[in-house]
């Protein structure tokens, strides 16, 4: 087991399975669905190796691969995870499984080519979790555009072309800045390894500019306040599969690139321009939480759920340093600020995917992701409407659900910090429950609101074991997030060790 190269095979076995389908679509006798689906199943299942051989009480890099690969600047094909970026991974390999089966039935124009898109951009996720080589990690960054690219102009709805050049180009734009901050750190340590980085002894003009170009590029990718008008566009004329993984995988990027290159490569620019990052994440909860309430689309309520909810990412992230500075509550304080981060974008991907997947399966019956169009599902679609209301729960934060959790931990680690941190924070507890609430108050209770709805029938097999997935998943992280705070707290102890060495 120790010589599998287990995360070169999860990064090669979809794209190359996904390649496979492009090849055999104009054969008549190959059905690309299952096909898709074996696919999908092999890498997940390979995943869990992941977790079961997974060390905890390290928090070196697990895993690793390193080959050389372009030895004339010293660039190496380098792999490895360590506790916050193996959880990503297997979320990336599960979510994937319930995306190719979402498009199962409803995808009838080129399936052949969506199952392959999502195949290939699933291998590019995890390449971009997995990726200890800065250039390697760019070319997955950049690479798994592409795919995301084609499904919403290809798959998407009428201004498919509007929101894909807009998805794009922002996303683009903010990579350039990142690899000018990459190709500088080159010049400094000799070497593109991302650990190197770390070690770097670098300036604070050094550091403020390059936790800029990184912000430019995060920020983007989660996306923070402002730079966050992209990500609606993008999921309202997104098909379903689309959304699911934009929300679930795609937006944790963002986060993910804070904690592996913003806090370890520049500690200090962090700590100064913190108060930049609790303003955008403080002005993300609360101000895109009252946009949210206004939405008359599903799908951009939605949207801009996972806008606020991701504002308590970077919160957690953030806070660590108000907390450190102020020495109330330690490192303790901090990490469960940064392990909150985590939990946070693991139950987001479970909840955000489940409604857009909900959403989904309303808009086949009725094509209409109007909140007016609809009223009295659960008369018709009881067992529906059951897992939408608990998905609407977990999404305002109910205790006992995934989506308690996370947010939970990061209000209390904003308490050490400062109160009226955690009292701005906590108010996504009020409106949370307000568009969530609220969206299902119209959309499923009340009488039948129309000739359309009282057609309506209600989910099969396939849907309610993609729902019942999710449900289970949501409540287990709520109950029990135990093994998950586990696996990642040796990684997290070190970067907080890490960066309070830095500051001093």
């Amino acid at each position: 087991m120790s010589d599998l190269p287990l995360l070169s095979l999860l990064i090669w076995i979809p794209i190359l399975g996904g390649a496979g389908l492009l090849a055999l679509r104009s054969l008549d006798c190959c059905n690309p669905r299952p096909l898709a689906l074996a696919v999908a199943m092999v890498t997940f299942l390979l995943s869990l190796l992941l977790w079961t051989g997974f060390d905890t009480t390290t928090a070196a890099m697990q895993f690793q691969e390193q080959a050389s690969w372009i030895r004339a600047f010293n660039v190496y094909y380098h792999l490895g995870v360590d506790g916050i970026s193996m959880p990503l991974v297997i979320l990336t390999t599960f979510t994937t499984v319930l995306v190719v089966l979402a498009g199962w039935e409803v995808i009838k124009d080129k399936p052949a080519q969506y199952m392959a898109a999502f195949l290939i951009m699933e291998g590019l996720m995890i390449g971009v979790f997995s990726a200890l080589d800065a250039v390697l990690f760019y070319v997955f960054w950049e690479g798994m555009l592409i795919p995301m690219f084609l499904i919403i102009g290809i798959w998407g709805g009428p201004r498919r072309v509007y929101a894909t050049i807009k998805f794009f180009l922002y996303t683009f734009l903010g990579s350039v800045f990142m690899l000018v901050a990459l190709i500088y750190m080159y010049t400094q340590s000799g070497s593109f390894d991302i650990l190197d980085f770390h070690a770097l002894k670098l300036g604070m003009t050094e550091q403020v500019l390059i936790f800029l170009a990184f912000l430019l590029a995060f920020a983007v990718k989660v996306p923070m306040w402002p730079v966050h008008t992209w990500l609606p566009d993008a999921h309202v004329e997104a098909p379903t599969g689309g959304s699911v993984i934009l929300a679930a995988i795609m937006l944790k990027i963002g986060g993910y690139g804070f904690l592996r290159f913003s806090l370890p490569i520049t500690p200090d620019a962090s700590s100064e321009l913190d108060w930049l990052i609790i303003l955008m994440s403080l002005v993300a909860v609360i101000y895109i939480g009252f946009v949210a309430l206004v939405q008359g689309d599903m799908k951009k309520l939605i949207a801009y759920s996972s806008i606020a909810h991701m504002g308590f990412v970077t919160l957690g992230i953030f806070i660590v340093f108000r907390i450190m500075d102020n020495n109330a509550g330690g490192l303790q304080g901090a990490a469960m600020g940064l392990q909150g981060s985590v939990v946070q974008m693991v139950s987001h991907g479970f909840i955000s995917g489940a409604l857009f997947l909900c959403v989904g399966v309303l808009y086949d019956r009725m094509h209409s992701r109007q909140i007016a169009d609809y009223g009295g599902v659960v008369n018709t679609m009881p067992v529906f409407g059951a897992l939408m209301v608990f998905f609407a729960m977990g999404n305002s934060g109910l205790p006992g659900t995934s989506g308690f959790v996370g947010e939970f931990m990061v209000v209390l680690a904003s308490f050490h910090a400062d109160f009226w941190f955690a009292f701005l924070a906590a108010t996504t507890l009020i409106l949370g429950a307000a568009y969530s609430l609220w969206m299902v108050k119209r959309v499923v209770f009340g009488d039948v609101a129309n000739e359309q709805v009282a057609k309506l029938s209600d989910i099969n097999g396939r849907e309610a074991m993609i729902l019942g997935t999710l449900a289970l998943a949501v409540l287990v992280l709520g109950l029990w997030p135990g093994p998950l705070v586990e696996v990642m707290r040796a990684s997290i102890d070190n970067l907080l060790a890490h960066v309070a060495v830095s500051k001093l």
